[in-house]
């Protein structure tokens, strides 16, 4: 069964090639966002399973929002964060966030994202 995604970065490329290679791959891309704003907006309205969210966006992090994300009473969406920067650059910052997980943006592919997700 496919999972609803919403992608969150602030650059129209990535998030333009990301959907294409996720719906290739059997995921169904609710939507699109390109900041913090947007995407609390997005998450509320699509409520997707899985938030595939950018970790520097332009008007805040992608670790708080994860954070927020993850304290959520009722939980929320399965957020897995992405970089062009590699994993080791964040040091703990992954796991302190609640996300399910880091994919380099280079490595971003539909197996790797379902070994993150619950």
């Amino acid at each position: 069964m496919p999972r609803t995604v919403l992608i969150v970065d602030d650059h129209p490329s990535f998030r333009a090639s990301a959907r294409a290679l996720l719906e290739a791959e059997g995921y169904d891309v609710v939507g699109e966002a390109e900041d913090v704003a947007s995407a609390r907006r997005e998450i509320g309205r699509l409520h997707p399973e899985v938030v595939l969210l950018d970790v520097q966006l332009p008007d805040g992090s992608g670790f708080d929002i994860a954070a927020e994300i993850a304290q959520r009473n009722g939980g929320g969406p399965a957020v897995v964060l992405v970089s062009s920067r590699d994993r080791a650059d964040y040091g703990s910052l992954v796991e302190e966030s609640g996300a399910a997980g880091f994919i380099a943006k280079a490595e971003l592919c539909g197996p790797v994202l379902a070994e993150l997700l619950p």
